[in-house]
């Protein structure tokens, strides 16, 4: 995928020398904005937040305190949390329109709506003592995340806003997270009211996703190549293809294929007019171990910690000589759940094995049409999932 990019670069200078891109598509300006940015362009107020976890790694948390008809910020108001997944970040939540993007919906539903950032992506690359390009910064996969930056980030959540229960949406490793948090830590999982997972994944033995597929074949040579530290970070070279690139008619095509290649193809489900700011902002980056981690699970049915590679490590980290299984059943959050039919990431199959462990489930949809890229920027994804979030949350009040 890298030496696509690379191609791609070399393709426009060329082209530029020869002037065969004079036709052009104009950027949309959010394929050049921060979180922040893309926040107050839409005309919502934005704050940002770091967020410092136990082991010091330091998150950035970005709020939309209210929508831009419910402009009263003196009243409290119901928390939303939104986590991202994998190779993704905040920025997926304000990536589409304000009426099809879930960040502004839920603030224009009358919510206080916080986006969170894994370590590691674009917006969470910082560290008390660590240097972001040691191999120690980047010694970490969604376990970590699980263990610290999402209990950092709901207690932070939960103290700043005096709020004694969230409610949390998660997309893919945005899911995956949660149900390890919420089934390992308790006094976490007590400041949850709701789960709302969309494509689910605990398991991928049935997971035909090509990126996944491509982590379990190249594993050593991922490893090799890149040592272990970064993996697809969201460099300025990848913005300036995102942004200068995709939106060339030439280049279209390309950037669609890389794309589906991380989460899936629905041509006529997608913003085609927004490929500059999902290729811009996206893949926002993860560690070499995170990926790694992936590639361990593929073609199981459960989830367990990272492998380490030898019974030392594992008992320095586990205290045994294996990596230990997650337990879903232990988990006590009422949880709702949408996925899609057509999703190579959270295969069907996968995500009713985990259905049947959840002990606490309120609701289920499965979309026949859907891919695991639909749930967080298709079309009609506010009429077939959004809608439903906030019937459920008011079903509440």
């Amino acid at each position: 995928m890298w030496y696509l990019f690379k191609v791609m670069s070399f393709i426009l200078i060329l082209g530029t020398t020869h002037g065969a891109f004079r036709s052009r598509r104009s950027v949309n300006p959010e394929a050049n904005m921060n979180i922040s940015q893309m926040i107050s362009y839409w005309g919502y107020p934005g704050e940002v937040h770091d967020v410092v976890t136990e082991d010091g790694y330091i998150l950035g948390l970005y709020r939309i305190p209210y929508g831009k008809a419910n402009n009263d910020n003196s009243a409290q108001k119901l928390v939303v949390y939104l986590q991202h997944g994998l190779l993704t970040s905040g920025s997926s939540w304000v990536s589409n329109l304000p009426n099809n993007s879930l960040g502004f919906i839920l603030a224009d539903a009358g919510y206080d709506v916080w986006l969170g950032n894994s370590r590691g992506t674009t917006w969470s690359r910082k560290h008390l003592y660590l240097k972001t390009n040691s191999k120690e910064f980047w010694a970490f996969s969604f376990d970590e995340m699980a263990k610290y930056d999402l209990p950092a980030s709901i207690d932070f959540i939960v103290k700043h806003t005096g709020q004694k229960e969230i409610f949390y949406v998660g997309h893919s490793q945005g899911t995956t997270i949660a149900f390890i948090t919420f089934s390992t830590i308790p006094k976490i999982a007590e400041k949850v009211k709701i789960f709302f997972a969309l494509a689910p994944v605990f398991s991928i033995k049935y997971s035909n996703s090509p990126l996944i597929k491509m982590a379990y074949k190249w594993k050593s040579v991922i490893k090799a190549f890149v040592g272990n530290k970064g993996f697809l970070p969201n460099t300025s070279f990848k913005r300036f293809v995102g942004s200068k690139l995709c939106p060339l008619k030439i280049f279209g095509k390309i950037c669609r294929e890389v794309l589906f290649l991380m989460y899936g193809c629905d041509l006529e489900n997608l913003n085609m007019g927004h490929m500059d700011v999902y290729m811009s902002h996206n893949p926002a980056g993860t560690s070499v171990q995170n990926m790694l981690h992936w590639s361990q699970l593929f073609n199981s049915s459960r989830l367990r910690a990272f492998d380490w590679g030898s019974p030392v490590l594992n008992w320095m980290h586990f205290n045994q000589t294996t990596s230990p299984f997650y337990n879903v059943t232990c988990m006590n959050v009422s949880t709702s759940t949408w996925n899609g039919a057509r999703d190579v990431l959270a295969d069907p199959q996968d995500v009713n094995n985990l259905l049947s462990e959840i002990t606490n489930h309120i609701y289920h949809k499965t979309i026949s049409s859907y891919n695991h890229i639909d749930l967080l920027f298709g079309l009609d994804v506010y009429h077939q999932v959004y809608r439903e979030i906030i019937d459920i949350i008011q079903g509440t009040l």
